[in-house]
């Protein structure tokens, strides 16, 4: 990868839109993959951003409805739900020795994106960022920080610290790091009891720490025993003291959805942690509990353990 890259981002929406802005305006050419409708938004009027960090800026992106053309990386950034229809805008042969750098929740998806394309291609990512999409090619961007861990066992060190060297210069924190297994289940140890509750009782972060902090204790133990098991960090003091430095009125993405009417990620979350707690025989009764009243509450489901799943420390 040159200097100058060419990068896809699959999914603009709060999360893409805001790197697609970012990269486009520190000098890179950004094709955005979107359905028909965003994409005539995005090529007639670029990507608006409103953010107190990085600055209120339109940037100009390329678009189409599906990538036609080899690039450096492709960012993915659509939600779990919609991973499985978005990858078709992606074609494995068209991508051939490019990046594939999903930003999702969850643990399960690396495994699904190598099963498409380059095993040795798929770099996961870490974002924390508070980032929404208002409208078609307008991103709000509201928390002082945006911080990305890059990571990929099996990619090539030096195709990971070009593009954290672009994605860096562009404006996000960025670091390399080497255990993608810890990297995921960093996040999902702390993201899993935070979007469970807080969408499970419909109340922001403080009511849930203050009110609920038993059930809070409970999950943040089992999720971490079950991060453990799977080769990850499990220290649920740490996890806890985390959540009380958050501001009281913080909400999940989870929860924001589930407001909004929009699909949930219960699967790729609570499904995911239920998954890996029976392959390594950890007991998570909250978790379980918790999961089922959220199926009951909203119709979504969480797939049960998939008999023959691997167990081993590679996430699934």
């Amino acid at each position: 990868m040159a200097n100058d890259l060419t990068v896809a981002v699959l999914g603009p929406g709060g999360v893409g839109g805001l790197l697609a802005a970012l990269l486009s305006r520190a000098g890179h050419r950004v094709i955005c993959l979107a359905g028909d409708e965003t994409a005539r938004a995005l090529r007639d009027n670029g990507i608006r951003v409103r953010s107190g960090r990085f600055g209120d800026f339109t940037a100009p992106v390329e678009t189409d409805t599906v990538l036609r053309e080899p690039v450096d990386a492709c960012l993915v950034t659509v939600k779990h739900t919609a991973l499985d229809t978005s990858l078709d805008r992606l074609p494995a042969q068209v991508l051939g020795d490019g990046l594939v750098v999903p930003f999702l929740n969850g643990v399960e998806h690396p495994a699904a994106l190598r099963a498409r394309h380059r095993p040795d291609r798929v770099a996961p990512a870490v974002i924390r960022v508070e980032s929404t999409r208002v409208a078609p090619g307008v991103v709000e961007h509201d928390s002082p920080f945006a911080e990305i861990d890059l990571t990929g066992d099996a990619v090539p060190r030096e195709r990971l610290d070009v593009l954290a060297a672009a994605l860096g210069a562009a404006g996000p924190t960025v670091a390399v790091l080497d255990d993608e297994t810890a990297v995921l289940w960093a996040k999902m140890s702390f993201l899993a009891p935070l979007a469970l509750l807080t969408t499970r009782y419909g109340v922001p972060l403080g009511d849930v720490r203050t009110h609920r902090r038993e059930e809070l204790t409970a999950l943040v133990t089992e999720t971490a025993a079950i991060s453990r098991a799977c080769g990850g960090p499990g220290d649920p003091d740490r996890a806890l003291a985390r959540y009380d430095a958050f501001p009281a009125g913080m909400k999940s993405s989870m929860q924001r959805d589930a407001e909004a009417g929009r699909p949930l990620e219960l699967d790729a979350i609570g499904g995911a942690l239920l998954r890996a707690a029976e392959r390594h025989g950890v007991a998570a009764p909250v978790t379980a509990r918790v999961v089922r009243e959220l199926t009951d509450l909203t119709g979504h489901r969480a797939a049960p353990a998939r008999t023959g799943e691997p167990g081993g420390r590679t996430p699934e």
